[in-house]
């Protein structure tokens, strides 16, 4: 069968959820990138006590106030009231006094231990320029859900909320079949032959889609050498490339099939990427063959492969966003037309080079656009996936 791109994904998500992944406790130094397996509930308030968003002072009722002693930054919150009629120097972050205003220092002038607002400044009124406790985080918010990939800025949210440690999605461990006669893994590939394009690449989009240490293999174009990697692998998921087609050298649907892996999607309506093989072993393990050429490898990886990958690790998938076509883009084909596209000021525009064979127009790429049958027309949105680099 073919399955429509959008009925495709939602099969290889389901079938990434079949096999998800356990979890395990990372410090936080070392979880970047990774998936919570449980949602990150914050323990505190942040920020712990109100404070101060501004340089300046601490002042109570009306001027002039009399001016204190500072409130140092990080020192323990004075649970008495600032007495009406004074002021005491603060920085950004200290904690601020029950009651109190805070007068910024641009709008405050000290003389003789006495602080007046300047020409034209009011009096803050009690909690301006504040910030009250918890009014970032609360105690016992749920920050992060469960699934939630540990970018930088959410790292550093753990962090804030007196995390040392996460639960994490266990990523899965990936063979890389690399299959294929003509393929040379070195130098100058020699006349009739070509240079082995997926171990360098493949390993590093993998692992930007939350995969974890890739086995890359090369194959030639054995079949029974296949069949027996297919035999004995314990990864947790394999992804072959090359021989998904109808070809004499084409083995890797039969070797699936006579190893007890069922198919899941067989091939999609999508150009390029079409004869992409999606199968689940007897074991329970994926198996994602994409097609021989790059290009076409590619876009069956990023159709397939993200959600397959996030339903492995228990998150949601993206789904396409719309952008405007900055100039007509033509399908007159039976399904999807994926094109490498460069964002400009007028919206998305092909690249020159859209073979399923190069590699030109991918690397020069920032989206791949997803033309529906029938084409879309210049101003009209049309769907675009990221790229994961």
């Amino acid at each position: 069968m073919t399955s429509e791109w959008e009925a495709a994904r939602r099969a290889a998500w389901e079938a990434g959820r079949r096999t998800i992944r356990g979890a395990e406790t990372r410090p936080l130094e070392a979880a970047a990138g990774r998936t919570l397996a449980a949602a990150l509930v914050a323990p505190v308030d942040v920020p712990g006590c109100d404070t101060s968003a501004m340089d300046g002072w601490a002042v109570a009722g009306a001027p002039p106030w009399r001016v204190g002693d500072a409130i140092p930054v990080g020192s323990a919150p004075d649970p008495r009231p600032l007495v009406s009629g004074t002021a005491r120097p603060i920085a950004t972050g200290a904690p601020v006094p029950p009651g109190a205003g805070i007068l910024r220092r641009e709008h405050g002038e000290e003389r003789d231990g006495r602080l007046t607002p300047r020409t034209g400044t009011a009096a803050p009124a009690a909690g301006k320029d504040v910030r009250p406790a918890g009014s970032d985080v609360a105690a016992g918010e749920v920050v992060l859900p469960a699934g939630s990939r540990l970018t930088p800025p959410a790292l550093a949210l753990a962090a804030i909320c007196g995390m040392d440690e996460l639960e994490v999605r266990v990523p899965p461990r990936v063979l890389l079949l690399v299959v294929g006669e003509e393929i040379e893994v070195s130098g100058v590939p020699s006349p009739g032959r070509v240079r082995d394009a997926y171990g360098p690449q493949l390993p590093g989009v993998l692992a930007a889609l939350g995969a974890g240490e890739v086995d890359v293999r090369h194959l030639g174009g054995d079949a029974d050498q296949l069949l027996a990697e297919l035999g004995v692998s314990d990864a947790d998921l394999v992804v072959t490339t090359g021989g998904t087609s109808q070809g004499p050298t084409d083995h890797v649907r039969a070797a699936a099939a006579s190893r007890g892996w069922s198919a899941v999607v067989d091939g999609v309506a999508m150009r390029p990427g079409h004869p992409v093989l999606l199968a689940i072993g007897p074991s329970g393990r994926p198996l994602l063959a994409l097609p021989g050429n790059p290009f076409a490898a590619m876009v069956a990886l990023l159709s397939l492969g993200v959600p397959l990958l996030d339903g492995m690790l228990g998150r949601r998938t993206p789904s396409p966003v719309p952008a405007p076509a900055a100039v007509e883009l033509e399908n007159p084909g039976r399904g999807v037309r994926v094109l490498a596209c460069r964002r400009s000021a007028d919206g998305v525009v092909p690249l020159p080079q859209q073979g399923p064979a190069t590699l030109r127009g991918l690397a020069e790429a920032d989206v791949l656009a997803l033309v529906p049958i029938g084409g879309t027309r210049a101003g009209a949105p049309v769907p675009v996936l990221s790229l994961p680099w």
